[in-house]
């Protein structure tokens, strides 16, 4: 299974429009892109939902994880989002 940690770079944290934009681009994948923050459970990045109950605020370390053909792509992808700031 690929991992990858990234620190979530938006002023608003993993939630609206951030969590909206996370969760479209992780459903695009041709792989399931998991995501948790400190130990916790690991929840789908396709689901806005699950996004916003991680409560991973700005400043935070997430971890994404995928398995399968695609799985490096795929969360370097979704790494990259974590990493920009949308609220600008």
């Amino acid at each position: 299974m690929a991992e990858r940690r990234v620190t979530v770079a938006s002023k608003v944290g993993l939630h609206a429009r951030p969590a909206a934009l996370l969760a479209k681009a992780a459903a695009d994948q041709p792989v399931t892109v998991t995501i948790a923050k400190d130990g916790s459970e690991p929840v789908d990045a396709a689901s806005v939902l699950g996004l916003m109950t991680l409560g991973a605020m700005h400043g935070d370390e997430v971890v994404l994880s995928a398995d399968g053909d695609g799985a490096d792509d795929a969360l370097d992808a979704i790494a990259e989002l974590i990493a920009t700031d949308h609220d600008e």
